[in-house]
């Protein structure tokens, strides 16, 4: 009996170059990976590794200075690259929405967070003032908001980090879209309050059959969040792979680096190991391997050439001239 045919991937995402300034310097360069429908993918790295412009490539909602030179990007069979304002309008929130860091930043503090979700089904589902009402009620609850009847009446300053993140991650999903994007979503939150919005989205992903990109720059956020991990540094991905195989067994000296900085499951240890030096200022020209500067395996011909992103074992991949010397010796 033949196989039966995989569903297209929800997004699709190939050779991705960003330059930067007026010198249009490459910051991210050669970036590809898929997100399968319902599936989650943490794309990780420090700060200044690209993680951040490549999602701000796939909304369509890079700053100025900032120009998506080379690549394709896909939503389902919509290539994103060659979408117009108007066609934007009606991407974001119905097929792709988005939650960052500050949600503060991204309300309008003169009007309650319920007529601002209210607006938006009634705009873009075209719901009755009482149905976008009720709707946006539902929502609240569903994303674990106490006595949510009140919540719609208040305004973004009498809610805490933790509720205003729940009232944009309701907005996020209230049209039903097919990917979300969660941008440092939990950073500026208490360890506790960050757990309960990480088990949010992963129950939303469920109920809603939500695919999810997850930046961060958090191992232990991925380790618990996501199906699939990439790993980048210098404006490109280093490695990539299963979660739970890339923690178990990472092969690139960056992400063991990284594991060796988060200690993830070791909270024993007193001192944790430190990355020396800093990560490359976007778009630096830096010869062979962008880590070489900082890796302790580092060997002359690390410096000689770009460096392919090669696979290693099926679902698997990274970017080393001595891969083979070090997994071996691992």
């Amino acid at each position: 009996m033949p196989a039966s045919p995989q569903p297209e991937p929800t997004l699709r995402v190939s050779d991705l170059a960003i330059t930067v300034g007026q010198d249009r310097r490459t910051a991210v360069r050669g970036v590809g990976f898929e997100i399968g429908r319902g599936e989650s993918v943490g794309l990780v790295g420090e700060s200044g590794s690209g993680k951040t412009l490549t999602c701000r490539s796939v909304l369509g909602l890079l700053p100025p200075g900032v120009e998506l030179a080379q690549g394709s990007i896909l939503l389902g069979d919509t290539d994103l690259t060659r979408a117009n304002r108007r066609r934007w309008d009606k991407i974001r929130g119905t097929r792709l929405a988005a939650v960052f860091q500050d949600p503060a930043s991204y309300l309008n503090p003169s009007l309650t967070v319920g007529h601002q979700l209210a607006e938006q089904l009634r705009v873009k589902r075209r719901l009755s003032r009482k149905e976008a009402h009720a709707r946006s009620v539902e929502l609240f609850e569903e994303v674990g908001l106490n006595r949510p009847e009140v919540v719609y009446h208040q305004y973004p300053h009498e809610l805490s980090g933790g509720m205003l993140q729940r009232v944009l991650i309701a907005i996020a999903v209230a049209l039903e879209p097919e990917l979300l994007i969660a941008d440092e979503a939990t950073t500026a939150l208490d360890v506790v309050i960050q757990a309960e919005i990480l088990q949010l989205l992963s129950r939303l992903r469920r109920t809603h059959h939500l695919s999810l990109l997850l930046v961060t720059h958090d191992l232990a956020v991925v380790a618990e969040t996501c199906d699939r991990i990439l790993v980048m540094y210098g404006g490109e991905i280093v490695e990539s792979g299963p979660t739970d195989e890339v923690l178990a067994d990472p092969q690139h000296p960056y992400t063991r680096a990284l594991l060796a900085v988060a200690s993830i499951g070791d909270w024993s240890r007193r001192t944790l190991e430190v990355i020396p030096g800093s990560p490359p200022e976007a778009g630096a020209v830096l010869p062979g391997c962008r880590f070489a500067p900082r890796c302790r395996d580092v060997v002359d011909r690390c410096t000689s050439g770009l460096v392919p992103l090669v696979d290693t074992t099926p679902g698997r991949s990274a970017r080393c001239v001595r891969l083979d010397e070090l997994v071996s010796a691992s």
